[in-house]
């Protein structure tokens, strides 16, 4: 069986430094990064003691609703794993539905999205190297 660990949320903001700011201010979150994507928008990247936080303006997909329906707030959390493809199969034997099969993001990096009880989007994430600062 593979291992779990927390990995990140993920929040929409029309604001994404300003939202960053918020907790940078009130829980001293560390800025790791801040990055002007391809298609125009911002991310930010914070760590509230080792906790990573995403924030990202517009959706995450063109088009695309946030699982809630709402445009800003919670998109997603994540959850790591050791053994993405081994994960998968074992959720799907439970009867887990995915929103997106396995799909390489980054050279190291590997991902999943499914739907937990409630709606709720999870990222299952694989990271064979260390992340890019």
């Amino acid at each position: 069986m593979p291992n779990y660990w927390y990995d990140h949320v993920h929040l929409i903001s029309p604001d994404p430094i300003k939202t960053a700011e918020f907790y940078e201010n009130m829980f001293n979150a560390k800025r790791v990064g801040a990055r002007k994507r391809p298609d125009g928008g911002t991310s930010v990247e914070l760590s509230l003691n080792g906790s990573r936080i995403l924030i990202m303006s517009g959706q995450i997909q063109p088009g695309a609703a946030s699982p809630s329906g709402a445009s800003n707030g919670l998109e997603h959390f994540g959850i790591k794993t050791d053994n993405i493809e081994v994960a998968v199969a074992d959720l799907k034997r439970q009867g887990v539905q995915f929103r997106d099969e396995i799909r390489q993001a980054m050279p190291s990096v590997k991902i999943a999205y499914f739907w937990a009880p409630e709606n709720v989007l999870v990222e299952l994430v694989e990271v064979t190297a260390p992340r890019p600062v």
